[in-house]
């Protein structure tokens, strides 16, 4: 039987380098600030509702029988397609930046 990582030689990454690189640090600022960002937005916005669904802001009728507490609950399951759509979106971009580090780590021949 024939050993398949033998013929294969893995090429070796110095992820040092890379974390020491200026545009692999910008990238994970950006992405970071990005992703916690969304991601309170979304828990603020999540935790109000069992908060504000007794108050009577919410509990006012604001289209017939429809109370505002409804309307916010409704508002959640858009805000959250919403969400996952702008990160779907921005994913594609993180995957070109962090394509753009692995690349300007190559032409500097870093990868030994």
């Amino acid at each position: 039987m024939v050993n398949v990582s033998t013929k294969k030689q893995a090429q070796s990454i110095d992820y040092h380098a890379i974390e020491a690189m200026e545009s692999f640090n910008s990238f994970v600022k950006k992405k970071n600030t990005f992703l916690f960002s969304i991601t309170a937005v979304f828990l603020i916005l999540y935790i109000l509702l069992p908060i504000l669904a007794f108050q009577p802001v919410l509990q006012q009728k604001l289209f017939g029988n429809i109370t505002g507490v409804w309307v916010y609950s409704a508002g959640l399951f858009i805000m959250t397609i919403v969400l996952c759509t702008v990160y779907v979106k921005k994913a594609a971009s993180f995957d070109k930046a962090a394509a753009a580090v692995l690349e300007e780590y190559h032409e500097k021949g870093e990868n030994k």
